[in-house]
């Protein structure tokens, strides 16, 4: 039908064509009708479906055929290494921030935390005990030596951490099942 439209002399009869194009098109395609502008999405078929020959009167305007072949130009990915993967890139970013407060109680309490979320991380992803002295070594060295817990300061028990983080997973798991019910039901 495209290649004949092409041929038509006669502008209005060719606009008439197109017309009936696009709307068989639609009509052969309704579940493209929810699609936002899919008018528009058809009439660009139909100019790529001519290879660009067809010169009617679009409501739209006319893609080119330099553009529409054109190639997106690449995505830059981030490069930067992630020293210790199990704490992630957000835990490096907030080491530099908490290692660039002032001393004081404010940031032996922040270091304490961190040190805790970062042994909480590390039994996350590696499910097995780590020793204490792991996580300040870790610390220490994300942040440069500028981050030190007090020598009376203890990070929370191993165990403790690792019952909670079955805890959060048997919740996970309950939620989880919760919504295939759910859904279960709602398809009877």
């Amino acid at each position: 039908m495209v290649e004949y439209a092409i041929t038509i002399k006669d502008r209005e009869e060719r606009n008439r064509a197109a017309k009936a194009i696009v709307a068989v098109m639609g009509y052969l395609n309704p579940q493209l009708q929810n699609v936002t502008d899919f008018k528009h999405k058809l009439w660009d078929h139909l100019f790529v479906i001519s290879d660009f020959k067809l010169d009617v009167d679009s409501p739209y305007p006319v893609p080119s055929k330099d553009a529409f072949h054109a190639k997106p130009q690449r995505v830059p990915y981030p490069t930067n290494e992630i020293k210790y993967k199990y704490y992630g890139k957000t835990m490096e970013k907030l080491i530099k921030k908490v290692s660039e407060l002032e001393e004081g109680e404010k940031k032996d309490q922040v270091t304490q935390n961190v040190a805790n979320f970062m042994k909480m991380s590390y039994l996350t992803w590696n499910k097995d005990t780590v020793d204490d002295s792991t996580i300040l070594s870790h610390l220490d060295t994300i942040s440069k030596g500028k981050m030190k817990l007090k020598e009376s300061a203890q990070l929370n028990h191993t165990q403790a951490l690792l019952a909670l983080n079955k805890e959060k997973e048997r919740e996970r798991r309950e939620q989880s099942g919760k919504k295939k019910k759910h859904k279960n039901k709602r398809r009877k």
